[in-house]
C-alpha cells in the first residue's frame, strides 16, 4: 500500500542524492505532461493567427472595403477568442502521473519509483528487512531515468493534416508581402488608401540634387516609387521633377510630415509659350498642347515629406546642416614685430566656407565717432580638410587706432549654407607697435586719440603742441621738428573723413620713419605684396597674374631684408641672440619659389597655406635694437654676478687641484716614512692667504716655470700643515658663495638647490682641511664644483627667461615672444649650427677663454706625459683629459 506521507521512505531516506535526482526527474516529466496538454489546443490559435498575417500580408484589408473590413477584423477576433476557451480545463500533472510515466517510457518492471514509499503489508522483521532490500535493488535503477520530449500525438487531433495549410499560406504570404503591391499587418487597423488611378502615358523623371558643397552625387528617383524606406538626402537639396506625355497637366504634390501638402509649382522658363494664334486656329488646340509639352518642378528641400506625382509616392528624411562649430586653440598671443596670432580649431559636417576673427572694443562710448571701422581678421582655413581643421592664422593689426586697447576677440565660422558659428569671447589688449623711440609712440598716441573719436582732435593738437615746447631738448633732430610742425598745421585744417584719415596716415608714417626710417616703409610694402598674393590665391586667379605678384613679392622681400640687414649692422646682437635665430636670405627665396610652383601646378591650397607660413615667420622675424634703460642696467648686473660665480668656480677648481697635489705628496711621505725634509720649505710662506683670504699666484706661477715644485721638498708634517693652511681658502670661497646667493636674491632672483649643495660641501671640505684629511675634502671639493655647476645653469635660465620676457615687452606692456624659445618663426626646432651644448644657457666662450682652455689642457698633457709615479694623480689627469 502506498502511504500518504510525502516523508522520504525506503532507499531515499540513507540516499539523499538518489532522492535529489528522482526529484529532479519528476518536475522534467511534469512538465512535459503537461505541454502533451498545452499542444493540441494551442494549434486552433496559433492557425487563426496565420490566416489574419496571411490576409494582412496579401494586401486583403487595403483591397476591400472599410465595412467588410470591420467585419473581418471582428471574425478574426471571435475566433482568436473561441480558440481559447479549450484552455480551461489545463492542469498541473500530478506526482503520481509523473512517476507512472516515467516508469512506462523508460520499461522499468516492478515499479521502482512507486515502491520507494511503499510499505510490506505485514510488518515483521524479516519482511521488513526483505522488503528494504527490495528497495535497494529498485533504487539503482532510478539513475538512467529520462523524461524526453513531450508526445502531445496531434495527428490523432487533426487525422486529415489541415495545420499545413496555415503554415504553407503564411510563408507564401510573408514572400508576397516584401514586394510592391504587399500589404501590412496594421491594414486592418486603419483605413484604406485613396485609391489613385496612374496615367501610363505620363513620363515621371525626378531626382535630387545634393548642394555642391556636400560633395554628393545626384539621387535619381525610380520610375514607379518603389524605394520602401525613406531616401536620406542632405539639407536645402534640389527637387526637380519633369512630367511629359499625358492628356492633361500633371499636379505635382509634395507631402510634409505633418500631413500639409504643398503643389509645386512650374518652373517659369518651362511653361509652353502662347503663340499668337490665327484665325483659322481652333482655340480648344491650345490646352491640348500645353499638356504635351514637357514640364519641370523644382523646389527646395528643408524637412521631411513625399513627393506625390501620378498616383506614385517617394519619401524624404532629411538630413539637417549642422551649423559649423570654432573655438581656439589655446590662447591668442602676440608675435615679435606686435602682430595678432590666432590658433584655432573648426568642424563642419561639409566644411567651413569662410571664417574670421570679430574684433570689438570693451568700452565704448555710444556717442563717438571713430575714423576707421573695426578691423578685420579673417582666419586662414585648409581647403582640403575644412570639415574638421586646425589652423593658426597671423595678421599685423598695429596700424589700428584699437591697437593697446582691451578688446574682445570672438571667432566667427560661415559655412556654405549661411550658417553660422561662434566661439566664447575671449579679452586681451590688442597688440600694438612696440616703440623704443619716445618721441614716435607720442606721435603715435595723438594719431590714437582723434582716430578713436574724431571729437577729441582739439586734445591731440594739444599733445602735439606740447612735444614742441622744448624742442631743442626733447627734439634732437630737425627733420623730426618740422614733421610735427607740418603734422599740426594738417591737423588744425583737416576738414571731413577723407581729410581726417589722411592726416591720421601722414601721423602714422612719421611715427614709424621715426622709429625705424626706411625699414617701416620696405615692411608695409611687403605685407601689402603677401596680401594681394593671398587674394589672387584665394579667387584663383591666373597664372600670369601670379607670377606677376610672386615678382612683386620679391622685390618687397628684398627690399625689407636689405634694410633689415643695415639695421642689424648698426645695432648690436641681443645676449639671446646666435647664430640659430638668424633667418638667411636662401631659404625666404626657397620658400618663395615653393610658393609659386605650387601655385602653377594646380595646388592653390598648398600654396596659400604656405604663404600663410611665410605670413607668420616674417611677423616673428626680430629686428636688432640696442637696449635702453632699466634693461641694460638688468643686463649689466646679471653680467656681474655670472663673472663672479666663473671666478667662485675658477677658484674652487684651482683649491681642489692643490689639496689633491698636497695629498698625493703626504701620502708618497707616509708611505717612504721620511719625515725630516725640508724645514724651511718656502711654500708654506706662498701659500699663506692675503689679506681678502686669496692665495698669491704669484711666485707660483714664476716657480711653476723653473719646472719646480717646492712641495717635493717638504715633510710630511710640513705637507698636513699645508693641507690645513687651504681651510682659509675653502671658507673664504664658501663666504663668496653666500654673497652670491643674496645679491641674486636682490635682483629678484631665486637661487637653485644647486647653490645650497655647493655651500654645504664647501663646508665640509674646510673642516677635513682644518684636520689635515686630504681625500674627504677633495671628494667635497669635487661635489661642490658639481654643485656650482648645477646652480650656474639654473642661474643662466632664470637670467634667460627674464631676458625674453623684456625683449618680448614693449613700452605699452604688450608680451611678446623674444626667441621663440629656441624655435624658428614656424614653430619648429632650429637647426643646430656649431657645437650643440645642449640648452641656451651655455655661454659660449669667447677667443681668450678658448686660447686659456688650451694652454690648460697642454699644461695637462705634458704633466701626464712625464709618467707621474701616482695612480691616483695618472687616474686624475686622464679624467680631466676625458681619455680613460
Amino acid at each position: 500500500m502506498t502511504s500518504p506521507s510525502r516523508q522520504k521512505k525506503g532507499a531515499f531516506a540513507f540516499r539523499p542524492s538518489l532522492a535529489r535526482l528522482v526529484t529532479t526527474k519528476r518536475l522534467l516529466a511534469r512538465i512535459v505532461l503537461f505541454f502533451e496538454q498545452l499542444l493540441p489546443p494551442l494549434m486552433p490559435v496559433l492557425s487563426v493567427i496565420a490566416f489574419y498575417l496571411s490576409a494582412s500580408w496579401f494586401g486583403l484589408f487595403r483591397s476591400v472595403p472599410d465595412w467588410l473590413r470591420i467585419l473581418l477584423l471582428i471574425a478574426f477576433a471571435g475566433a482568436f477568442l473561441v480558440t481559447l476557451l479549450p484552455f480551461r480545463t489545463l492542469r498541473w500533472p500530478r506526482i503520481a502521473e509523473a512517476d507512472r510515466m516515467l516508469e512506462e517510457r523508460n520499461g522499468l518492471p516492478h515499479q521502482p519509483v512507486t515502491v520507494q514509499e511503499d510499505e510490506p503489508a505485514f510488518d515483521t522483521p524479516f519482511g521488513r528487512a526483505l522488503w528494504r532490500e527490495h528497495q535497494t535493488r529498485m533504487a539503482e535503477k532510478i539513475a538512467a531515468l529520462d523524461a524526453g520530449l513531450p508526445r502531445p500525438d496531434i495527428a490523432a487531433h487533426d487525422r486529415f493534416a489541415l495545420r499545413a495549410v496555415p503554415a504553407l499560406l503564411l510563408v507564401t504570404a510573408f514572400g508576397y508581402s516584401l514586394s510592391i503591391n504587399g500589404g501590412s499587418i496594421r491594414d486592418a487597423l486603419q483605413a484604406a488608401p485613396e485609391q489613385v488611378v496612374s496615367d501610363p502615358a505620363v513620363r515621371i523623371d525626378a531626382w535630387v540634387t545634393p548642394p555642391s558643397y556636400t560633395g554628393r552625387a545626384p539621387i535619381y528617383l525610380t520610375a514607379d516609387g518603389s524605394e520602401q524606406a525613406p531616401i536620406g538626402i542632405p539639407q536645402f537639396s534640389g527637387l526637380t521633377v519633369r512630367v511629359s506625355g499625358g492628356k492633361t497637366a500633371e499636379k505635382v504634390v509634395f507631402r510634409k510630415a505633418n500631413g500639409e501638402a504643398q503643389d509645386i509649382s512650374v518652373q517659369a522658363d518651362t511653361k509652353p509659350q502662347q503663340t499668337a494664334a490665327s484665325g483659322s486656329e481652333q482655340p480648344t488646340a491650345a490646352p491640348a498642347s500645353q499638356a504635351l509639352v514637357a514640364q519641370t518642378h523644382m523646389m527646395k528641400l528643408q524637412e521631411n515629406g513625399a513627393l506625390e506625382v501620378n498616383g506614385r509616392r517617394w519619401s524624404f528624411e532629411v538630413l539637417p546642416d549642422k551649423a559649423p562649430e570654432i573655438a581656439f586653440d589655446g590662447l591668442p598671443k602676440r608675435s615679435v614685430n606686435g602682430a595678432l596670432e590666432i590658433a584655432f580649431t573648426v568642424k563642419d559636417d561639409y566644411g567651413v566656407q569662410e571664417a574670421h576673427a570679430e574684433i570689438v572694443p570693451v568700452e565704448t562710448d555710444p556717442t563717438a565717432t571713430p575714423l576707421y571701422p573695426l578691423p578685420e581678421y579673417r582666419l586662414d582655413i585648409p581647403r582640403r580638410n575644412a570639415r574638421d581643421a586646425k589652423g593658426v592664422t597671423s595678421r599685423n593689426l598695429t596700424e589700428h587706432p584699437l591697437a593697446g586697447k582691451r578688446v574682445r576677440i570672438t571667432l566667427v565660422a560661415k559655412d556654405a549654407a549661411g550658417q553660422t558659428g561662434r566661439s566664447p569671447p575671449y579679452e586681451m589688449a590688442l597688440p600694438s607697435r612696440p616703440f623704443n623711440e619716445p618721441l614716435a609712440a607720442a606721435v603715435a598716441e595723438e594719431r590714437q586719440v582723434f582716430a578713436l573719436d574724431t571729437r577729441k582732435m582739439p586734445q591731440a593738437i594739444a599733445l602735439n603742441e606740447a612735444l614742441t615746447i622744448r624742442p631743442e631738448e626733447t627734439i634732437p633732430k630737425l627733420t623730426n621738428y618740422l614733421l610735427l610742425e607740418s603734422a599740426l598745421a594738417r591737423m588744425k585744417l583737416a576738414r571731413g573723413e577723407d581729410a581726417l584719415k589722411d592726416t591720421a596716415q601722414y601721423l602714422w608714417e612719421i611715427a614709424l620713419g621715426m622709429e625705424d626710417g626706411d625699414l617701416s616703409l620696405a615692411e608695409r610694402k611687403l605685407r601689402e605684396a603677401q596680401q594681394n598674393l593671398a587674394d589672387a590665391l584665394d579667387r584663383n586667379a591666373p597664372d600670369a597674374e601670379i607670377k606677376k605678384l610672386m615678382d612683386e613679392l620679391r622685390k618687397a622681400m628684398q627690399d625689407y631684408m636689405t634694410e633689415l640687414a643695415e639695421r642689424m649692422q648698426n645695432a648690436p646682437m641681443q645676449p639671446n641672440q646666435n647664430a640659430q635665430n638668424i633667418l638667411r636670405q636662401q631659404d625666404l627665396e626657397r620658400m618663395m619659389d615653393q610658393i609659386e610652383n605650387l601655385a602653377r601646378s594646380g595646388n592653390r591650397d598648398a600654396a596659400q597655406q604656405m604663404l600663410s607660413e611665410l605670413q607668420r615667420m616674417m611677423n616673428n622675424l626680430q629686428a636688432g635694437r640696442p637696449q635702453r634703460g632699466q634693461q641694460s642696467q638688468e643686463n649689466s648686473e646679471a653680467r656681474k654676478q655670472i663673472d663672479k660665480l666663473g671666478e667662485i668656480l675658477r677658484d674652487q677648481q684651482k683649491l681642489m687641484e692643490q689639496t689633491f697635489r698636497l695629498d698625493q705628496q703626504l701620502r708618497d711621505r707616509m708611505q717612504r716614512g721620511d719625515s725630516d725634509m725640508g724645514e724651511n720649505d718656502p711654500l708654506l710662506d706662498e701659500m699663506n692667504p692675503g689679506e681678502n683670504g686669496e692665495p698669491q699666484d704669484q711666485q707660483q706661477g714664476q716657480q711653476g716655470k723653473e719646472g719646480q715644485q717646492p712641495s717635493d721638498q717638504m715633510t710630511a708634517e710640513q705637507l698636513r700643515e699645508a693641507l690645513k693652511q687651504l681651510r682659509a681658502q675653502q671658507d673664504a670661497l664658501g663666504k663668496q658663495l653666500g654673497e652670491l646667493q643674496k645679491s641674486l636674491g636682490e635682483m629678484g632672483m631665486k637661487p637653485g638647490p644647486g647653490f645650497g649643495q655647493a655651500q654645504r660641501e664647501m663646508e665640509g671640505a674646510g673642516r677635513e682641511l682644518g684636520q689635515g684629511r686630504g681625500q674627504p675634502a677633495v671628494e667635497g671639493q669635487g661635489r661642490a664644483l658639481e654643485a656650482l655647476r648645477q646652480g650656474a645653469r639654473d642661474m643662466m635660465n632664470q637670467m634667460m627667461q627674464a631676458q625674453q620676457g623684456q625683449q618680448g615687452q614693449g613700452p605699452n606692456g604688450q608680451v611678446g615672444q623674444g626667441d621663440q624659445n629656441g624655435r624658428d618663426p614656424l614653430g619648429r626646432p632650429r637647426r643646430t649650427q656649431g657645437p650643440d651644448f645642449g640648452d641656451n644657457s651655455v655661454k659660449v666662450p669667447d677667443e681668450i677663454d678658448v686660447q686659456r682652455a688650451r694652454e690648460i689642457l697642454d699644461a695637462i698633457r705634458e704633466k701626464l706625459g712625464n709618467n707621474p709615479p701616482q695612480e691616483m694623480e695618472r687616474r686624475y689627469l686622464e679624467r680631466l683629459l676625458d681619455i680613460q
